[in-house]
């Protein structure tokens, strides 16, 4: 008689089992739906590169948000496309943008009930593309910073929750934190792009937010995707100056990098399932070449069990349909 077979497929036997066992679940609270809202619409637009999404007027945002609470996702991050553009993306932080008019219709309807992160950047507002003001043809960091303060605070007085700085200027958390802080929103969270990568996985969302750089790219400010142990210094300074939060982007091929920062820093991580990885989902799924529902839902149980406590994701709405 030979050695007994070790059966670790006896707990994969049926669907009750494996349920019984499972060490990753994903929860619709897990989630972060992000928004477009374009203030030159009138109706929604389709987004091409993003089948199913769309860029939103203001009026349609409540019922869209309405949907998301009645599928039990907490949390919203909101991005604006404005009807003017110029060096320093004024439109912005004026007390009457896009976003700030959105955020003020959306606490009036909705209150603590769902959690509204306001994106802090100003590539969607400048007429040059960039993410931050522009000195002989390159971003100037610190003129940057002075801006990205006057956003943050114009996004906590409309009554954003956290706001969530993207444009990766050196001591951008530090700058927002005391200007939150010095305008008495000491209690306005920040959710910082803490390592985000100059990836060709934001085709999309620069379609969607009209967003592309008019010349050259972002590589002087974004991350190489080569460096890991960067990301980690980028994590560990935004910690130091006050985030609360902080964000890789993208996710798919950063997993490593979620569960070295989760790992390492012990504080509540976001990761970013960005634009392009949504495209190639949906475009392999109306080929009938993938399981759409399956692709989805193994997609954003991996960025859970890299470490993600929280998951921005255009799939929220799809993956709220189909969670227990």
């Amino acid at each position: 008689m030979g050695f007994p077979i070790i059966r670790p497929r006896r707990l994969r036997r049926t669907s009750a089992l494996r349920n019984l066992i499972c060490e990753t679940r994903l929860n619709r609270s897990d989630l972060i739906y992000p928004i477009f809202i374009d203030e030159r619409v009138q109706k929604p637009i389709p987004i091409e590169s993003m089948p199913e999404y769309f860029r939103l007027p203001i009026r349609y945002v409540i019922k869209e948000v309405r949907q998301v609470i009645d599928l039990n996702i907490k949390a919203l991050i909101l991005f604006g496309i404005p009807s003017k553009k110029d060096e320093i993306g004024s439109q912005a932080f004026t007390t009457d943008g896009v976003i700030q008019r959105t955020v003020r219709v959306l606490k009036r309807e909705f209150g603590d009930r769902i959690v509204i992160i306001t994106d802090v950047c100003l590539c969607e507002y400048t007429n040059h593309g960039h993410c931050g003001v522009l000195k002989e043809g390159e971003v100037d960091n610190d003129s940057t910073l002075e801006i990205l303060q006057k956003v943050a605070v114009s996004q906590a007085q409309a009554g954003a929750d956290i706001v969530a700085p993207s444009a990766m200027m050196d001591g951008q958390v530090k700058a927002i934190r005391e200007a939150l802080d010095d305008s008495g929103f000491i209690h306005t969270g920040i959710m910082a792009y803490s390592a985000k990568y100059a990836s060709s996985f934001y085709g999309p969302f620069r379609e969607a937010a009209e967003s592309k750089p008019e010349f050259g790219n972002r590589k002087s400010y974004q991350m190489g995707y080569e460096n890991s142990n960067e990301a980690l210094r980028e994590v560990e300074l935004d910690i130091s100056e006050g985030a609360d939060i902080v964000i890789i982007k993208p996710a798919l091929p950063y997993l490593d990098l979620i569960h070295r920062v989760k790992e390492k820093f012990k504080v509540p991580v976001a990761a970013y399932n960005v634009s392009g990885e949504y495209a190639m989902v949906k475009a392999a799924a109306q080929k009938g070449w993938i399981d759409e529902k399956s692709a989805i839902l193994e997609i954003l149980t991996s960025i859970k069990r890299a470490g993600a406590n929280l998951i921005i994701t255009y799939f929220a709405k799809d993956a709220g349909q189909w969670l227990d």
